[in-house]
């Protein structure tokens, strides 16, 4: 069993920049992020291995959003940059075993960081 732990969600204005940190109770192979707006699934928006190789984002954050992780802490982070008002949306920290897209392939979940973006 793994937990995560999310934080450094918050209220920031367009343009900002907020990095988002999930810090796990044991090894990861595959953290991923997801993000879910009201009304609207569960979006992928990136992940990364252990090694850190293969990061992958989804097209609309591409180049504006950058994963990475400390292993020896056990953690990972979403810098996130020219945030923008869609990208307002509950943030969710995920661990798996497999590099996918689908928030069914992961195992673990954290309990979510609040992202607000105003104009």
């Amino acid at each position: 069993q793994v937990q995560l732990v999310e934080s450094g969600g918050g209220l920031v204005q367009a343009g900002g920049s907020l990095r988002l940190s999930c810090v796990a109770s044991g090894r990861t192979y595959v953290t991923g992020w997801f993000r879910q707006a009201p009304g609207k699934e569960r979006e992928f928006v990136a992940h990364i291995s252990w090694g850190g190789s293969n990061p992958r984002y989804t097209d609309s954050v591409k180049g504006r959003f950058t994963i990475s992780r400390d292993n020896a802490k056990n953690t990972v982070y979403l810098q996130m940059n020219s945030l923008n008002v869609e990208d307002t949306a509950v943030y969710y920290c995920a661990a798996g075993n497999r590099l996918t897209v689908d928030p069914t392939g992961y195992d673990y979940w954290g309990q979510g960081t609040q992202v607000t973006v105003s104009s």
